[in-house]
C-alpha cells in the first residue's frame, strides 16, 4: 500500500465554510479566521471571493479581508474569481491566486450560475488570459462530480470532460468536489480512474462533503489512488444553498487527524487548528462541525 508521503490541505472554510451563514459576520471575524489558520501551519487558504454581493452578500467584504490579513511567508492566500470584472478587483485587492469553478452537471450549472456548462468555461477564457499574463495561478473546480441534486448519478466521462477543459485552458490543479456528498469510497475510485486518463493524478485535488458520513472513506479512497491534495473547511463550515440537505464540506481537523494517524506529512499543528475551528463556531454561535474538535474542545456551543 503506497500511501503520499506529503499531502497538501487547501483551506477553504473563510470562503466556502462562510458564505452561506445568514448572519452577517464581521471583517475582524474574517481575518482572525485567516490568521488562525495560517498560524496553524495551512499552506494555502482561500480567503473570499469576488463575485457579486446580490449573490453572495456575505463575501462583500472580501478585499478587506485581505487587506487586513497577516500573509504569512510560504502561505498562498486565494480567491474565488468567476469572471474578469472579479478577477481584477482581486487583482487590486493584490490576491496572487485564483479560483474558477465549473459543474459536471448541466442542470446544476443551470441553478447554480445561470448558464450551461459550455457557457461558463467561455466566460474563464478571459480570466485565464489575464492571469496569464499577470502570473497569477489559477485553480478550477468541478462541482457535482459524484452526484446531482437535480440529475443524479453524473457520468465520470462527464467530469473528465469538463476537467480536462479546465486543465486545457491553464488551471494548474483541479479539484473534484462531491457537492452534496453522496460518493462511496468505491465510486471515487471509479471516478479517479476515469478522470486520471484525461488529467494527470498530479493535478487532481478532491473535495469532499460529509452528507452520508462518508468524506473520510473517499479520502482514504482517493490517497489509495495517489491523490495528494485536499480540501477541508475547519470546523466543517459549509454546505451548498443549491444542494438540499447537503452538509459542510469535510472538517480540516478530522483530515488531519486521519493522516496524521497514516504518518502523512501535513505540516498542521492539530491543536491550533482545532482551536481556531472552536473560536470561529463560538462565533457563529453554532456547535462544532468537528469530531475531532468537538472531541477536543468539548460539545457547546
Amino acid at each position: 500500500m503506497n500511501l503520499p508521503a506529503h499531502v497538501r490541505l487547501v483551506e477553504v472554510g473563510p470562503r466556502d465554510g462562510l458564505q452561506n451563514e445568514a448572519r452577517v459576520i464581521a471583517v475582524a471575524d474574517k481575518v482572525r479566521l485567516v490568521d488562525d489558520l495560517g498560524d496553524a501551519g495551512l499552506g494555502a487558504i482561500e480567503v473570499g471571493s469576488f463575485v457579486s454581493p446580490r449573490w453572495v452578500p456575505q463575501m462583500a467584504g472580501s478585499a478587506e479581508v485581505f487587506a487586513a490579513i497577516r500573509r504569512a511567508p510560504g502561505v498562498t492566500y486565494s480567491a474565488l474569481t468567476p469572471n474578469l470584472q472579479g478577477f481584477e478587483q482581486a487583482m487590486a485587492a493584490g490576491v496572487r491566486e485564483v479560483a474558477v469553478f465549473a459543474a459536471a452537471s448541466e442542470a446544476f450549472s443551470q441553478r447554480n450560475i445561470n448558464c450551461s456548462i459550455a457557457a461558463s468555461l467561455q466566460r474563464f477564457e478571459p480570466v485565464l488570459h489575464a492571469a496569464r499574463a499577470q502570473g497569477v495561478a489559477v485553480r478550477g473546480y468541478v462541482s457535482c462530480v459524484l452526484g446531482c441534486p437535480y440529475e443524479g448519478e453524473i457520468d465520470p466521462q462527464q467530469v473528465a470532460a469538463v476537467a480536462g477543459q479546465l486543465y486545457d485552458m491553464g488551471c494548474y490543479e483541479i479539484s473534484l468536489g462531491d457537492t452534496i456528498g453522496v460518493g462511496t469510497a468505491g465510486s471515487t475510485r471509479h471516478l479517479l480512474e476515469v478522470v486520471a486518463r484525461r488529467v494527470p493524478r498530479a493535478q487532481l485535488a478532491g473535495h469532499f462533503h460529509d452528507t452520508y458520513g462518508q468524506a473520510l472513506a473517499n479520502v482514504y479512497a482517493s490517497l489509495l489512488e495517489g491523490i495528494a491534495v485536499f480540501d477541508s473547511s475547519v470546523a466543517g463550515l459549509g454546505g451548498c444553498p443549491y444542494a438540499k440537505g447537503a452538509t459542510g464540506n469535510l472538517a480540516s481537523e478530522d483530515l488531519v487527524y486521519l493522516l496524521h494517524g497514516l504518518g502523512i506529512h501535513t505540516g498542521i499543528d492539530l491543536p491550533l487548528l482545532a482551536a481556531a475551528g472552536q473560536r470561529i463556531s463560538a462565533v457563529l454561535e453554532r456547535r462544532n462541525g468537528s469530531r475531532v474538535g468537538q472531541a477536543l474542545h468539548g460539545n457547546a456551543l
